[in-house]
């Protein structure tokens, strides 16, 4: 679902995604619509501007993930402000791209999506990782991955390496399921919303990426 105040944007992204066999089934124009349509539609992934009349991207972000967490939201916008991707990494984006990339990075993201990665660019996810660091440092007496189970964080770190759900599995010599049920642990432990928080949780606490042993 695309979620853009401009018309010709959203005409030129659904151009774009169709052409690629991507089904766009649905459109709104502001965070207001992108909640009632994505209550109607339940898509699978919806691409969402931040700043737009009324109910902004951010917020919407967060009501649609609080109600629907399944809904993997990825932020596509102009705004290369660190501010609003801390925001909407913290209101649970799956990601954040920028408008100004090519073709190919838009597409590479989205597959690297359905793989379990992450789409973030390059200087702001070292911008996210620095916010994250500052942010838990009150938290340094509590041991790296304290709570996790020795498998939880074995997944934690082949994750923490940019690994997708399937390459975890095969490092690991455990099914995808698996890995998505040690996930849902992870997440629920560490009290995060999705890979990326992950990712940036498991840097600023020092976790390291080591060999994994047997099941």
């Amino acid at each position: 679902m695309l979620v853009d105040d401009q018309p010709l944007v959203r005409d030129g992204i659904a151009s774009l995604l169709s052409a690629r066999g991507f089904d766009v089934v649905g459109e709104a124009s502001d965070g207001a619509g992108a909640l009632e349509k994505a209550r109607q539609l339940q898509p699978d992934v919806i691409l969402m501007d931040v700043r737009m009349p009324g109910m902004g991207g951010l917020e919407a972000t967060r009501l649609i993930k609080a109600e629907m967490p399944e809904i993997k939201v990825i932020i596509l916008t102009v705004s290369d402000d660190e501010k609003d991707l801390f925001e909407a990494i913290k209101s649970g984006a799956h990601g954040y791209l920028l408008k100004n990339l090519q073709a190919s990075e838009f597409f590479d993201a989205l597959r690297g999506l359905e793989r379990g990665e992450a789409p973030l660019p390059r200087r702001l996810a070292t911008a996210l990782l620095d916010e994250f660091r500052r942010s838990t440092e009150l938290d340094r007496d509590r041991a790296p991955g304290a709570g996790l189970s020795v498998r939880e964080m074995e997944v934690l770190q082949q994750v923490a390496a940019g690994k997708s759900n399937r390459e975890v599995a095969e490092a690991l010599t455990i099914s995808e399921n698996t890995v998505k049920f040690h996930m849902k642990n992870i997440l629920d432990k560490l009290h995060l919303q999705n890979r990326a928080q992950v990712v940036a949780w498991a840097a600023s606490h020092g976790v390291k990426v080591s060999t994994p042993g047997p099941e």
